[in-house]
């Protein structure tokens, strides 16, 4: 019974550590998880490429910039009071100056310190906002330019 318990436990034993060391590439230290690495510093650190078909990525107190549209619209934003838009020509000056745009990291702080995703998808989307506004004003110059331009025509 003694030896049939020992050669039990020792295929027992060695199983285990066969299914421990089925993904030879994971680690576990303190809870975090490590794909391709050793010393996974976060929860999840994975050091290689990815696939999946989505990324659900959640706001956990971040502000969706709907407060551009709101500031450009209301005069002010709710949802986020201390924002102001730059003009084109702040914006040409800070380019001019940093090869980069207004509070976008610059490429050696990305280099340095990772992209964050939800930040800087919320980042994008407000510099895609900040373009549609400056598109729309150019649009109504270019209209008030050619009502201008139709008069002046009409009165020849």
């Amino acid at each position: 019974m003694k030896k049939i318990l020992v050669i039990g436990l020792v295929l027992l034993s060695a199983t285990t550590f066969a299914q421990r060391n089925k993904f030879k590439n994971m680690t576990e230290r303190n809870g975090k998880i490590g794909i391709g690495t050793e010393r996974p510093d976060e929860l999840l650190t994975v050091k290689g490429k990815i696939h999946t078909q989505e990324v659900l990525v959640d706001l956990n107190g971040a502000v969706a910039p709907d407060y551009v549209f709101e500031k450009y619209f209301e005069g002010s934003s709710t949802l986020k009071p201390e924002y102001t838009m730059p003009s084109l020509q702040e914006v040409a000056v800070f380019i001019k100056e940093h090869y980069h745009l207004p509070d976008v990291p610059s490429a050696s702080a990305i280099e340095k310190g990772g992209l964050p995703l939800k930040e800087m998808n919320l980042l994008l989307l407000q510099k895609i906002e900040e373009l549609t506004i400056y598109t729309l004003q150019q649009q109504e110059q270019i209209d008030a330019l050619e009502e201008k331009l139709n008069t002046v025509q009409k009165e020849k």
